[in-house]
Parts: structure tokens; C-alpha cells; sequence
């Protein structure tokens, strides 16, 4: 098929998966946020009742915005709905069982896109797969949208944008502690760890490139320098914390580093970047520390073997489709800090802050954001690939994310 034109086709976003969970907190952004007509943008899902129905609870916000059956797996449909769209915006997943087909017909038509997606093999296959095309078409296909790892994402790039722009020169170091953060987990995020553990086991392959913290670097550019971190717990000096592990920090490092090597090496060749969680001061933080490294292991170990993570899906997991309260979301919140080490030795601070729950009630502002700024970016910048939320939308994203997610990127003194 030929295309249409970008600026002839109706719509500037579609939302894939307005039904779900996540899908509908996105649809609730873009009803009250955008109203009016400044954004075109259309919901799509597998049930013309489930769209009727929510366009229902919408309201007078959602009045006129067109609805549209499609199913993922269905490549002639995917391939007409992106070509009548901007922005593909999906919440479809697992991706590697649900989003391929989409992401694949966004890369042929030359429809910009942007996910959810935490999955790192899937998209190291995404940029494998795709990359040639989209750069032939002028797509620019985004993933990890969300939590996971635009605060991540644009954190680092936003210190170092500052660092440089007073000393000349980015920082040689980063590292990030999550201070604090509320909220709850939804099915659909522990429906994609289920199916990439699954997956692991079933593929060495995917193994390793879990372990492999350049593993989304461009082909061909997937080793480089030691990175910090690997123990289990540790004592932060410059913070004065105890730290465990970051769950999210497996996906945001790759998405960092592929980053750094999308932007030319910008944060330099030997750059280090790593995440931790605060548990707390010198007396009551290592034993809070050891509870969280203990329970992330244990999960772990129970999620690999088929007849214990059975078990976990059926009495312990949230199922597809659940998530926490409106009252959770909307008391939850997340404190980012990023440290830098500039080139003289000297250290920065930002830090990065969301008004909502990070996974859900920041995570739909977020991504919704990203869309309508995809939408708006001029032909050719970037031009057409697989890209992270920094190397293709920069600063353009931390101001719309200041101005319209309650998402602040401040230094610190």
C-alpha cells in the first residue's frame, strides 16, 4: 500500500487499547486535558460495546471523538487504522504477544508510535526487525512511554543538559535513587513480567540480553564501559541511604544507554548510570533494605518455576485489567533524585517529581503527553527509526510534561 500523507490523514493520535486499565486513564487525559479540538485524536479497541461504553462515561469531553474496532493481531487493520492516524498510541500488551503486527504496520506506513512497553527483548527484536524500515518511511517509533522510563529517560538527560550548559561538559556519572513513591500495581504490567520470565526460560538468548546493559544500543554497539551496582543492598555515602534494588531499573538502563549512543555518545563514551531504591538511614535502613532484596528474590524465584507462578496468578497477582483505587492513584506520587559526577569531580542534583501514582495515574499523563508531542514534531526531527523519549523528543517533552502531566525536572543547589 502507498501511504497517506501525514497532514492528510484525520487523526493527529489513536489510543490502541482504550478499554483497559491503563487504556482508559489515558482516554480520561485526553477527554479533560484536550478537549475543545486542539488534538484530533480517536479510541480504538477489540468492542464497539466497550468503546460505546466508555465513550458514555466521558461524557460531553469525549463528544465527537470517533471510535474504531480493530484487533492487534489482524495486520490488514492495523495497517488501515495507522495509516489514518499521526500517532499510534498503544497499551496493548504483553507486546511481544500483542504488539509486533502494530508496531510493525506504524514502521511501514510511516505513522510515529509510542508504548508502554518494559519488555527488553521484544523491543531489542522491535529495533532489529523495524529499524531499516522506519527509517525509510519516517516513523518514529517510541517505546517505553511510561513510568518505565521517561522519568528515568529525561531525568538523565535533563542533568546532563544542565551540567553541560554551566561547565561545558556532561556528567561522567549518574546515578538515580528513588527517595519515595506510592501507588499500586495493575494486572497488565504483571501479565508482561509473567510473559518475559516465561519467555527466559524458554530462550538462553533472552537471558542474556537481560544482563546486558547496552542490550537496546544500536546493532552492532552492544558492549561498552563497566557499569556500577550489582549488589543486592548497599550504602549510598553521598545520599546517606540504604538502597535496594530498583525493580523498573533493568529497563531503564538499557533505555539510558540506547540514549546516550542515539545522541552521538552525548553524555560521553565511558558513561556510567545506575538506579536504587532509598530504604532508609544508617539504623532502620539495612534491614528495610535486606526486606526488599529479599522479596524481589523470592518473587523471582517462585515467578521461574512454572507450577509456583501458577499459583501466583491464580491467588496472589492481580489479573488483565485490574489496577489500584482512584483514591490510590490519586494520592500517590513519585521523588526521583538523579546524581551527577561532572568532569571536575564536582556533584549535581536534580530531582524528577510526579503528582499521581508512577505506575498508573503519572504513567497515563505521561504517555498521553508523548503522543501529542510526537504528533507535533516537525517532519524529519528526528527523522524516521526506533528512538527513546529522550533522542527524539528532548526538552520539547520535559516542558509538556511540566506544563500538562504535574511532572517537575528541577535542580537542586
Amino acid at each position: 500500500m502507498t501511504p497517506t500523507p501525514r497532514d492528510q490523514r484525520p487523526f493527529d493520535v489513536v489510543l490502541v487499547g482504550a478499554t483497559g486499565y491503563v487504556g482508559e486513564l489515558i482516554a480520561e487525559h485526553l477527554a479533560t486535558k484536550h478537549r475543545g479540538g486542539e488534538v484530533r485524536w480517536a479510541m480504538a479497541g477489540r468492542s464497539r460495546a466497550k468503546l460505546d461504553a466508555l465513550a458514555k462515561r466521558l461524557g460531553p469531553a469525549a463528544a465527537g471523538v470517533e471510535t474504531i474496532v480493530v484487533d492487534t493481531s489482524d495486520e490488514a487493520g492495523v495497517l488501515a487504522l495507522a495509516d489514518r492516524t499521526r500517532v499510534v498510541l498503544t497499551t496493548v500488551g504483553p507486546y511481544a504477544k500483542y504488539g509486533s503486527t502494530l508496531l510493525g504496520a506504524c514502521a511501514r506506513t510511516g505513522t510515529d508510535y509510542c508504548d508502554l512497553t518494559g519488555e527488553t527483548p521484544w523491543i531489542q527484536r522491535m529495533i532489529d526487525t523495524w529499524q531499516s524500515t522506519a527509517e525509510s518511511t519516517g516513523a518514529r517509533i517510541v517505546p517505553c512511554c511510561g513510568f518505565d522510563s521517561i522519568p528515568s529517560d529525561l531525568g538523565v538527560f535533563f542533568l546532563n543538559e544542565e551540567v553541560r550548559a554551566r561547565t561545558g561538559a556532561p556528567c561522567r556519572s549518574i546515578r538515580m535513587r528513588v527517595l519515595s513513591a506510592s501507588g499500586g500495581v495493575s494486572g497488565g504490567t504483571v501479565a508482561s513480567m509473567l510473559h518475559m520470565i516465561e519467555t527466559m526460560n524458554e530462550d538462553p538468548r533472552v537471558r542474556e540480553t537481560l544482563r546486558n546493559p547496552f542490550a537496546l544500543n544500536p546493532a552492532g554497539d552492544r558492549k561498552g564501559p563497566r557499569q556500577p551496582g550489582g549488589l543486592p543492598i548497599s550504602w549510598d555515602r553521598e545520599v546517606g541511604c540504604w538502597t535496594a534494588p530498583f525493580v523498573m531499573a533493568a529497563i531503564n538502563t538499557r533505555v539510558v544507554h540506547r540514549s546516550n549512543a542515539l545522541l552521538g555518545q552525548a553524555y560521553g563514551a565511558d558513561f556510567a548510570y545506575e538506579e536504587a531504591m532509598r530504604t532508609g538511614g544508617p539504623v532502620l535502613g539495612a534491614p528495610a533494605a535486606l526486606a526488599v532484596a529479599g522479596g524481589m528474590a523470592a518473587f523471582g524465584a517462585a515467578a521461574v518455576f512454572p507450577p509456583t507462578r501458577a499459583l501466583l496468578k491464580r491467588f496472589v497477582l492481580p489479573k488483565p485489567g485490574e489496577g489500584p483505587s482512584p483514591e490510590v492513584r490519586e494520592r500517590g506520587h513519585f521523588d526521583l533524585l538523579f546524581v551527577g559526577k561532572g568532569a571536575d569531580g564536582k556533584s549535581w542534583r536534580a530531582r524528577v517529581k510526579g503528582d499521581r501514582d508512577p505506575g498508573y495515574g503519572s504513567t497515563a499523563k505521561m504517555i498521553g503527553e508523548a503522543a501529542i508531542c510526537l504528533a507535533g514534531l516537525p517532519p524529519g526531527e528526528p527523522g524516521g527509526g526506533l528512538w527513546t523519549p529522550a533522542s527524539a523528543m528532548g526538552r520539547r517533552l520535559v516542558e509538556r510534561l511540566r506544563t500538562h502531566a504535574g511532572v517537575t525536572f528541577e535542580m537542586e543547589a
